[in-house]
């Protein structure tokens, strides 16, 4: 049996939706045990109890008597471990696409959205009498450093996605674990009024990625 313990609104999402994924294709058994935020937004202490660096995922390989954490790894072992038929995985021919959107996603794309979240956090946290000067250098540090980037992040991802569906693979590409593991950034971006209409090709990768059963499983245990 795997148990996730699942943190609301962080990238356990990632790995709740990778395991409805195996389910539905190989009947994989799991089980989710919910977190919820603290009023700081920060991940409660009892995570600490069950990995050392009390974050989610927590993954529990009771088969094996594994404690993993970290998303991508998670990934990597889940794939390793239960994709048997390789249905979630990268063909030899799609490894350098699924290898590139894999780092990318906490390389390019992330560092830049949880700079953007910790700012935010920081001028709602702020004195009132000193809130100004701190929302004038958050709008500084977003017009000069966070917004290029995250703009560069996504024309890359839009062009590559001009004449294809899913990440990685031939032809319009093929669904996997890849796009479960890129999804989570680019869909918090679109939450929050972030992702703009422009970016015509990233919206229908959402949408293609989303109308899968297992999305719909995944959201139902938020």
């Amino acid at each position: 049996m795997l148990t996730l313990h699942h943190l609301n609104d962080s990238r356990s999402f990632r790995i709740l939706w990778l395991l409805c994924e195996l389910n539905a294709l190989y009947g994989t058994p799991f089980r989710v045990i919910k977190h919820e935020r603290t009023k700081s937004y920060l991940a409660p202490k009892e995570l600490t109890n069950i990995h050392p660096m009390g974050k989610a995922p927590i993954l529990i390989d009771e088969s094996c008597d594994k404690t993993l954490a970290e998303s991508g790894f998670i990934i990597e072992y889940l794939l390793r471990h239960y994709d048997t038929q390789a249905k979630l995985s990268p063909s030899d021919e799609a490894w350098e696409d699924y290898a590139f959107w894999l780092h990318f996603t906490e390389s390019s794309l992330m560092p830049n959205l949880v700079m953007r979240l910790v700012f935010a956090k920081i001028v709602q946290k702020s004195p009132f009498f000193i809130r100004p000067i701190v929302k004038n250098i958050q709008k500084g540090v977003e017009k000069s450093f966070i917004s290029p980037n995250v703009d560069k992040a996504l024309a890359l991802l839009n062009e590559h996605l001009a004449n294809r569906r899913y990440l990685s693979g031939a032809g319009q590409g093929v669904f996997g674990a890849v796009d479960i593991h890129l999804h989570f950034g680019i869909a918090q971006m679109r939450k929050s009024g972030g992702l703009p209409d422009k970016w015509v090709y990233v919206h229908n990768w959402l949408a293609y990625c989303e109308s899968r059963p297992s999305f719909e499983m995944a959201q139902s245990y938020e």
